[in-house]
């Protein structure tokens, strides 16, 4: 379930002609045959839609569509890159939902680019993830990771901690996605100040991890398939989109670091989704919201998705289920204040920029 690289935004239409008309509507400020048109576009980081059509984005838009004759336009890329790209296009929106991981959402918020919209079934979501004020709720829950290449280390070779990958023999076999560009990859930074006990000595660790880096990636997605084929052996990810992407990677292992002498920790990272302000298809984007949030396309968030369900009411069942349940037995799971991490990001930012002279 290899996903398009982050820094490539390759958009997805099914009506090029319905699609050029709605460019040149929105462009003078949208009408009423724009908000009448049946299109909804969604800007999404990467994760949910399939390489090869059997991803959860994949079901859920064809379900929707065919229940609303509304068709789907997708714009995909890192979370970070989706929200700077709606910031520049804020005179002349294009996008009617967003979908990222914290703490971009809340970036997204803070820049004005979301409107309340509380969808069918936000009821049902945990308050830690959905706003207060409605401008954003999680549409599928999930996990920060790692991923390791299991036929290369086994056993006593396997990683356990952070300190670990600091071993020469992973010079050039582990890499990263770019925080502050990538949502998984900001959570490396997140995780590491809160297994290290905070941003200087999380710091410290990720300059002497820089040693072994192979450098820059806008892509969380396109590790996996390196880690898979063994050009590099450790990389960051996330449970939903990792275990989606075992299924045709068989030497992906998802695992969790810990800080020597204590426990293996992870935090949720879900996808969470909001209406764009002012966007050309308001009403399409509600409808698109709602559905997400359906009963049906929840279940199917763990069977087809390989995510968690946002919604409590709804159990997820079958093996997938239960490999998800057992992958994150024994691991502390720590919520991160994410008001200080949306109003610091960029300070964290700059402190690794400066820590590992990227």
């Amino acid at each position: 379930m290899a996903r398009n690289a982050r820094h490539l935004i390759k958009p997805i239409t099914a009506a090029t002609g319905s699609l050029a008309l709605a460019a040149s509507l929105s462009a003078c400020g949208g009408s009423s045959a724009a908000s009448d048109e049946k299109i909804v576009t969604v800007y999404s980081a990467d994760g949910l839609k399939g390489e090869n059509g059997d991803g959860w984005y994949d079901q859920v838009f064809k379900d929707f569509e065919k229940k609303t004759g509304i068709k789907v336009k997708y714009v995909e890329g890192g979370s970070g890159e989706m929200v700077q790209r709606a910031a520049r296009e804020k005179s002349n929106t294009q996008a009617d939902v967003m979908v990222t991981l914290p703490p971009f959402i809340q970036q997204a918020d803070a820049k004005g680019l979301l409107t309340a919209y509380e969808p069918q079934g936000a009821g049902q979501v945990a308050a830690a993830n959905k706003a207060a004020d409605g401008k954003w709720t999680s549409v599928v829950n999930n996990y920060f990771g790692f991923i390791q290449n299991t036929k290369e280390l086994k056993g006593a070779k396997a990683p356990q901690t952070w300190e670990d990958l600091l071993d020469s023999s992973y010079k050039n076999k582990l890499q990263y996605s770019t925080p502050g560009v990538a949502g998984d990859g900001t959570a490396v930074v997140i995780k590491a100040m809160h297994d290290f006990g905070g941003k200087e000595p999380a710091m410290e660790y990720l300059k002497k991890l820089q040693a072994n880096n192979v450098g820059p990636s806008s892509s969380t997605s396109k590790l996996a398939p390196k880690v898979d084929k063994g050009e590099i052996l450790v990389a960051n990810g996330d449970v939903q989109m990792n275990f989606a992407q075992s299924k045709s990677m068989p030497n992906l292992g998802i695992w969790f670091p810990a800080k020597e002498g204590g426990k293996p920790t992870t935090f949720a990272l879900p996808y969470a989704a909001g209406l764009v302000n002012k966007a050309p298809h308001t009403a399409n984007g509600k409808k698109l919201l709602d559905f997400m949030l359906t009963e049906g396309a929840q279940q199917q968030v763990s069977e087809i998705g390989g995510g968690f369900p946002a919604r409590t009411d709804v159990k997820a069942s079958g093996p997938n289920a239960t490999e998800l349940t057992n992958l994150l037995k024994g691991v502390e799971i720590f919520e991160p204040d994410w008001n200080d991490i949306g109003t610091n990001l960029d300070d964290y930012i700059d402190a690794w920029k400066s820590a590992t002279g990227s």
